[in-house]
């Protein structure tokens, strides 16, 4: 209803993206999301661009997107273009292109460090420098900066953010391997409402989001995880 009065306002429409990705609705989110390209000011819905192409498992578009945008777009910080870099990473790592990940992500701990340390106590930070150790291979340090993400905005403390930095911290887990902890800690998250850190504007991880996008690939065989992905029946 509020995308029929403010048909005009890109992160209004963002929004209705973010639900029917949630809901796992990927046609009605793509008919959404045909105009977005390189050049969009909003970064939410560019970001869902991306998360909608991820989920299609549409890589090469993903990946030209992303490779255009760094190459070409005004960022509006360097902590944005250093999460476009991650999200280019992450996307190279699903599509099996590990070195080129790891080259691209190399870009964004170089910027992230030097924001850490300027500022030490924010969270979106430490959780986006998570990410990006994670993608160049350093396991002790990405989970300690994602723990750290937790210990600064706990779910208890804030509950709309909280949750957030604990998928963030099941997504680290994943990409180390470590999947009984990942799946403990996504099975929690699941039953907890709050902004996602992964999927930007996304206001609760749904078992749609874990079926569909291959970031969660590494758990897919293993038990617990499929009961994560049946879709719960209200």
């Amino acid at each position: 209803r509020v995308l029929d009065i403010t048909p005009d306002n890109p992160d209004v429409m963002a929004s209705k993206v973010d639900i029917y990705q949630a809901q796992g609705n990927l046609h009605e989110a793509a008919k959404l999301l045909e105009n977005a390209n390189t050049q969009t000011d909003s970064d939410h819905v560019f970001a869902t661009k991306i998360t909608q192409l991820r989920l299609e498992r549409n890589y090469g578009e993903a990946v030209r997107l992303l490779q255009a945008r760094l190459a070409h777009f005004d960022f509006h910080s360097q902590h944005f273009k250093a999460e476009c870099q991650i999200s280019l990473a992450l996307t190279q790592n699903v599509a099996g292109d590990a070195a080129g990940a790891k080259v691209t992500a190399e870009l964004a701990v170089n910027t992230l460090e030097q924001l850490y340390r300027d500022q030490p106590d924010n969270e979106f930070v430490a959780a986006s420098l998570s990410k990006a150790y994670a993608m160049v291979g350093e396991k002790d340090s990405a989970l300690k900066v994602a723990e750290r993400a937790i210990v600064l905005l706990p779910s208890a403390k804030d509950r709309a953010w909280g949750p957030g930095f604990e998928e963030n911290l099941a997504l680290i887990q994943t990409i180390f391997g470590e999947k009984s902890r990942a799946i403990d800690t996504l099975s929690q998250r699941l039953k907890t409402p709050g902004e996602s850190n992964v999927y930007q504007g996304v206001a609760v991880l749904t078992s749609a989001l874990l079926r569909l996008d291959p970031i969660w690939d590494p758990l897919r065989s293993d038990p617990g995880f499929q009961k994560l992905c049946e879709e719960k029946q209200k």
